[in-house]
């Protein structure tokens, strides 16, 4: 690096740092390289969501934070979950043609055994020259040797291909950990919203709502209509509450049938009326099951709203949207509570 390549860096340094500790963002190596890259000012695109972001939640979120970095600086090259389990299956299978290769070398050299052992038992009463006695000898341990020979490579070669699926297993692992997104519905899934919302609490916790959402009677759906109707619900379901998420606010999959909803810089009675809003559209969803040719229009869900109160741990916030919800459910479900503020 050029002297004065080492001094621009030092003085983007100088005015990330700052940043970071204004917005109260985590010292990590992602978050020094993202903000790194926006004083930098070499990213239009970057720095422009970077400030809305900051402007909608006063700090910028964990989940939005690896986004940004994956979109505008890592490297595009990114671990391949499809490959990798391509890489195990292979293996596997190579692994197992090994295994019966050597079972056959074992049956064949089994075989051989026995047929030289029975030309031995013959010699006594054949009475067999010595010479033939000696060749019979070295066939036996020519045969040793091959299933030696045999066993010792597939010994050899499955120590290998341990030591290999083991290492791509816990690249496997990690590379799952790091998704961020739910497979099925497409919004951001449980780890995203762990992150966030542990993030969002630590960094920049006033006026922030939660919403939990829970479908009505999916149990019902999925007994008789079967599971892959169940996961058009759900899908359905994520969609039309994600279209009503602007201005920061993040919709999650939290669990089976259940969405979080976060809501930054809010007050409870904007997070109520959104949380109504959603539950009338829901109202509105309808599905087509092609097996039975009819509609399904009553899909609605119920709402539990809450807002994080300067007493109150991460998990009281949760379990006063929990409870909220419940009591939803209690009352007749389709609706929301708190019934106002």
């Amino acid at each position: 690096m050029t002297k004065e390549l080492m001094q621009q860096a030092a003085r983007n340094l100088k005015k990330a740092v700052p940043l970071m500790l204004k917005h109260q963002i985590p010292t990590t190596p992602t978050n020094y390289a993202l903000w790194y890259a926006y004083v930098g000012e070499q990213t239009p695109a970057l720095n422009k969501q970077l400030d809305t972001i900051v402007e909608q939640y006063k700090t910028c979120p964990p989940v939005s934070s690896e986004l940004l970095y994956r979109e505008f600086v890592s490297d595009p090259v990114e671990l391949d979950v499809i490959d990798m389990r391509q890489n195990l299956e292979a293996m596997a299978t190579e692994l197992s043609q090994s295994l019966k290769d050597t079972n056959l070398d074992a049956t064949q050299f089994q075989t051989r055994i026995d047929s030289n052992f029975d030309k031995l038992n013959r010699i006594e009463e054949e009475g067999v020259s010595l010479e033939k006695v000696l060749g019979l000898v070295r066939n036996l341990v020519k045969e040793s040797d091959d299933i030696r020979s045999s066993t010792e490579f597939f010994t050899g070669q499955l120590s290998k291909a341990q030591q290999e699926i083991e290492a791509l297993k816990l690249q496997l692992k990690q590379s799952e950990k790091d998704v961020l997104f739910d497979a099925l519905t497409g919004i951001l899934n449980r780890r995203a919203f762990d992150d966030d919302f542990k993030g969002i609490l630590n960094q920049s916790p006033d006026g922030t709502c939660l919403i939990l959402v829970d479908i009505d009677h999916f149990k019902a759906f999925n007994d008789n209509y079967g599971h892959q109707l169940g996961d058009q619900v759900l899908k359905a379901v994520a969609k039309r509450l994600s279209e009503a998420c602007r201005d920061g606010v993040k919709i999650y999959r939290y669990g089976g049938e259940e969405f979080a909803i976060l809501l930054p810089n809010k007050q409870l009675r904007t997070a109520r009326h959104l949380a109504e809003a959603m539950r009338r559209s829901l109202e509105k969803v309808s599905l087509k099951d092609r097996r039975k040719e009819s509609t399904i229009n009553n899909i609605t869900a119920s709402f539990g709203v809450a807002q994080w109160q300067p007493s109150m741990t991460n998990s009281q916030l949760i379990e006063q949207a929990d409870k909220l919800l419940y009591e939803a459910k209690r009352l007749g479900r389709n609706r929301v509570m708190p019934i106002s503020n």
